[in-house]
C-alpha cells in the first residue's frame, strides 16, 4: 500500500509543495481513503467500458463527488484535529451533493429553470466545495480568476459599455453553474470523468509493468553513445514518456530523476541539464497518442474525433522534439562533451525482445484511435490489455516450459481479440478469470498487490487535473451564459484587420501570463474560449487556432517567471529554477516557432487552407513547410548556441538569426531571403569551421 515515505520522497525530489504528499498512510483513515481510491478507479473503468451505466449528468456529479472525497481528507490528513473534521465534512458535503443529483435526476430535469430553494442550498454548497478544494489543492490564482468570472455573472450589469451585460437573478447563476452541463459538470469535467482519469490510469498501470525501465534502456542504448548522448537520452526518453503520460512536470520528475544527474556527470552545466528535461518532459503533452489532457477537451469542444488532433499534431511534435535534439547536439559539441561508452550501455534491441509485450497496449491505442475508434472506447481497451498483460506475466512465469508460456499467450490473445465482435465483456472475463487464478498462485498475491496500489495511485494522481477542470467550468458558464468571450473576441478581430501577426502575438501573451498563476487546462479554456473564435474570424482554421493556444499554453510552463516545469527540475539539477527556465525558453525555440508558422501555413498541423497549398498543392505544401521549419529551427539553434562545427562568432550568430527570422515570417519575399540569407550563412559557417580547424592543426 502507498505509505508517507514514498510519497514525502517524491515531494522533496520534485521541488513541490503537494497538499496530498503525505498519501495513503498507515493509519486507519489512510487506509479508508485507499480503498476509497481504488473504489474511485474502478468506478471510473465500470462507467467507460458501460459495465454500469448512468446518465452523463450523474456520473459528472460522481465523479466530482469522489475528487473532493479524496482531496479534503487527503490534504487534511497529517493535520490536527478539528482541520481533519473540517475535511471530512466538506468531503462528505460534496458526496451529498452527488447523491443528490443521482436521487433528484428525473425531477431536476422537470424544473429546470424553476429551481426549489433546496436546489439553491445544495447548489451554494457544491460550487463553494469546488472553490475551497482547488484553493487547497492548487492555490490561489485559479479560484481568484474563477472567482472573477462569477463575480462578472452576478454584477456585470453594473459595469460600463462593452463589458456590461443585461443581469441575471442569482437563482438563475446558481441553477446555471450547479446543475445541469454548462457550469462544473461541464465540458471540462465530462472530459476529466470519460478521458482523462481513464488515460492516467493507463499511464500508471504501464508504469507499473516496467515502461519507464524499458524507454530509459532504450534511449540509452540508442543514443547514449553519440556527442551528448546523456542529453540527447533525456530528449528521447521523455518522447517516448510522452507517448503514455500526458502530465510535463510528471515526465520531468520521473525520468528526470535519472537523466539531470547522468547529464552533470558527463559534463553539462546544471541549467542547461535542468532545461532540457524541462522542454523535453513538456513537449510530452505534444506527443500522440497519448497527448495532455487539453487535447482531448479540444476534441470534444470543437466536435472532432481525437485522432484528427493527433493528425494536427504530429509533425509538430516531431519537430519540437528534433528542436530540443539539435540543440543539445551542438550544446554537446561547443563544449567537447562525448558520449558514454557503448559497453556501459544496454542493448536497446534486447531491451524491445525482452519487453516488447509492454508495447502492445500501446499499439492497440494507437491501432484503434487512427481506426476512428473514440478514446473513451480506445483508452478503455488499452488499460484492459494491460491489465491482462500484467497479471498474464505472472501466470506464465510459473509455466513449466516455453511451448505451454506461448500457447498460453496465444490463447489470451485470441480472447481479447474477440472483444471487437463480442463486446468488453470478453476482456473483462478474461481478467476476472486472471485475478482468480493469481489469487491461488506463489507471486501472484503480489502482482493483485501491485495493481490495486496502482488503482490507488492513478486516483491520487488525476485529483489535481480533476478539480481543476470542475472548476474551469465556472468560466465556461460564465461564457454561455453571458456571451462575454464576444468583447475580446470583438478586440483581437479589430487588431487583427491591421495585422493578424499582432493578434497572434496579443493570444501568446494572454497564455503565457495566465500559465503564470494557472495550470494548462484552465489557461487552454480560457484562452480558447475567447481568442479561438475571433482567430476563426480572421481566417485561421479552428483546429490550428486552437492548437495555436494549446502550445503557449504549455510553453508557459518554461517562460519565466512561474515557470513550473523547470522549478520541478530546480531541486534535482540544484540550480534555481529561474536559471534553468532561461536555458529552456532557448532549447525549446522550436515550440515558439511551429504554432506562428502553422497560422500562416496549416499544411504544417496536415490542415487544408492557406495559400501554399492552393498554389502549389496539399503534398507539396506539406514537404515545402516541413523543409523551410528544420530549416529555421536548425538556423536558430546554431545562432543561439553559437556553434556549427566551431564556435561562431558574433556577427554570424546575428546573421543566423535573421535567416531564421526571415524564414519563419509570411510576408511577401522573406521566404526568398530567407533561403538566400540561410545559404551565405551556413558558407560563412563553414568557412568558419576550417579556420578554427586549420588553427588547432598549426597549434
Amino acid at each position: 500500500m502507498s505509505n508517507i515515505p514514498d510519497s514525502t520522497v517524491t515531494e522533496k525530489t520534485s521541488g513541490f509543495h503537494d497538499p496530498t504528499s503525505a498519501g495513503f498512510t498507515r493509519s486507519l483513515e489512510g487506509r479508508l481513503l485507499f480503498w476509497i481510491a481504488v473504489v474511485f478507479s474502478a468506478f471510473q473503468i465500470a462507467t467507460a467500458a458501460h459495465l454500469i451505466d448512468f446518465p452523463s449528468q450523474v456520473q459528472r456529479a460522481f465523479h466530482v463527488g469522489f475528487l473532493l472525497l479524496l482531496t479534503f481528507p487527503l490534504i487534511a490528513i497529517q493535520k490536527h484535529t478539528a482541520i481533519k473534521i473540517l475535511g471530512w465534512v466538506l468531503a462528505l458535503s460534496a458526496v451529498g451533493i452527488a447523491g443528490y443529483q443521482w436521487y433528484e435526476y428525473t425531477e431536476l430535469l422537470l424544473r429546470a429553470g424553476d429551481p426549489t430553494e433546496l436546489d439553491i442550498y445544495l447548489g451554494v454548497i457544491a460550487i463553494a466545495t469546488v472553490f475551497i478544494a482547488t484553493w487547497v489543492l492548487m492555490g490561489p490564482a485559479l479560484p481568484i480568476i474563477c472567482g472573477a468570472f462569477f463575480a462578472y455573472c452576478l454584477l456585470g450589469q453594473y459595469l460600463p459599455a462593452p463589458f456590461d451585460h443585461r443581469g441575471y437573478d442569482f437563482h438563475q447563476v446558481i441553477e446555471h453553474m450547479a446543475y445541469g452541463t454548462e457550469g462544473i459538470y461541464g465540458i471540462p469535467t465530462y472530459v476529466s470523468a470519460s478521458y482523462i482519469f481513464l488515460f492516467i490510469l493507463f499511464g500508471a498501470f504501464l508504469e507499473k509493468a516496467g515502461m519507464i525501465k524499458l524507454f530509459t534502456d532504450f534511449a540509452l542504448g540508442l543514443v547514449g553513445h553519440a556527442q551528448g548522448g546523456a542529453a540527447k537520452v533525456a530528449v528521447v526518453s521523455s518522447a517516448l514518456m510522452g507517448t503514455i503520460s500526458g502530465s510535463g512536470v510528471a515526465n520531468v520528475v520521473t525520468t528526470g530523476q535519472f537523466t539531470i544527474p547522468l547529464m552533470k556527470r558527463f559534463g553539462y552545466r546544471a541549467a542547461f541539464a535542468g532545461g532540457v528535461e524541462s522542454t523535453a518532459s513538456m513537449g510530452g503533452q505534444l506527443m500522440p497518442p497519448v497527448m495532455g489532457a487539453v487535447a482531448f477537451i479540444m476534441a470534444e469542444t470543437l466536435g472532432v474525433a481525437y485522432s484528427e488532433i493527433v493528425k494536427a499534431a504530429i509533425i509538430p511534435a516531431i519537430l519540437y522534439f528534433f528542436g530540443a535534439f539539435w540543440m543539445v547536439h551542438l550544446e554537446a559539441g561547443k563544449h567537447g562533451l562525448k558520449g558514454l561508452h557503448k559497453k556501459d550501455l544496454p542493448n536497446p534491441w534486447k531491451a524491445v525482445k525482452d519487453q516488447w509485450y509492454l508495447v502492445i497496449p500501446l499499439i492497440a491505442l494507437v491501432w484503434l484511435l487512427v481506426g476512428g475508434y473514440t478514446p473513451l472506447f480506445a483508452g478503455t481497451v488499452g488499460l484492459a490489455f494491460t491489465v491482462v498483460l500484467i497479471l498474464g506475466a505472472s501466470i506464465a512465469i510459473g509455466l513449466p516450459n516455453m511451448v505451454i508460456r506461448v500457447l498460453f499467450w496465444i490463447g489470451l490473445g485470441v480472447v481479447c481479440a474477440a472483444f471487437l465482435q463480442f463486446g468488453i465483456w470478453v476482456i473483462a472475463s478474461a481478467i476476472l478469470a486472471l485475478i482468480a487464478i493469481n489469487t491461488f498462485k506463489k507471486g501472484g498475491r503480489e502482482t493483485l498487490a501491485a495493481c490495486r496500489d496502482s488503482l490507488a495511485d492513478g486516483a491520487k494522481s488525476a485529483l489535481p487535473v480533476g478539480v481543476a477542470c470542475a472548476m474551469v467550468g465556472i468560466i465556461i458558464g460564465t461564457m454561455t451564459l453571458t456571451g462575454a468571450a464576444n468583447t475580446f473576441g470583438q478586440f483581437v478581430v479589430s487588431v487583427g484587420e491591421n495585422s493578424l501577426f499582432l493578434s497572434l502575438v496579443l493570444t501568446m501573451l494572454t497564455c503565457i501570463v495566465l500559465g503564470m498563476g494557472i495550470p494548462t487546462i484552465p489557461n487552454y479554456i480560457i484562452t480558447s474560449s475567447i481568442a479561438g473564435p475571433a482567430l476563426e474570424q480572421l481566417g485561421v482554421p479552428l483546429i490550428v487556432s486552437h492548437m495555436f493556444v494549446f502550445y503557449f499554453g504549455i510553453l508557459a510552463d518554461l517562460t519565466p517567471p512561474v515557470a513550473l516545469a523547470c522549478f520541478a527540475a530546480a531541486p534535482i539539477a540544484k540550480e534555481r529554477g529561474l536559471t534553468i527556465s532561461m536555458e529552456a525558453v532557448k532549447i525549446a525555440a522550436a515550440g515558439f516557432v511551429i504554432p506562428f508558422m502553422a497560422v500562416y501555413t496549416p499544411a504544417l498541423m496536415l490542415q487544408d487552407g492557406g495559400p501554399l497549398a492552393s498554389e502549389i498543392g496539399y503534398i507539396p505544401a506539406v514537404i515545402y513547410i516541413v523543409f523551410k521549419t528544420v530549416l529555421a529551427i536548425s538556423l536558430w539553434g546554431a545562432a543561439v548556441i553559437g556553434y556549427l562545427g566551431a564556435k561562431l562568432p558574433v556577427w554570424i550568430r546575428v546573421l543566423g538569426m535573421a535567416a531564421a527570422f526571415t524564414l519563419i515570417a509570411a510576408l511577401p519575399a522573406t521566404d526568398e531571403i530567407g533561403f538566400a540569407l540561410a545559404v551565405v550563412f551556413g558558407y560563412l559557417a563553414w568557412r568558419n569551421m576550417r579556420a578554427v580547424k586549420g588553427k588547432l592543426q598549426t597549434a
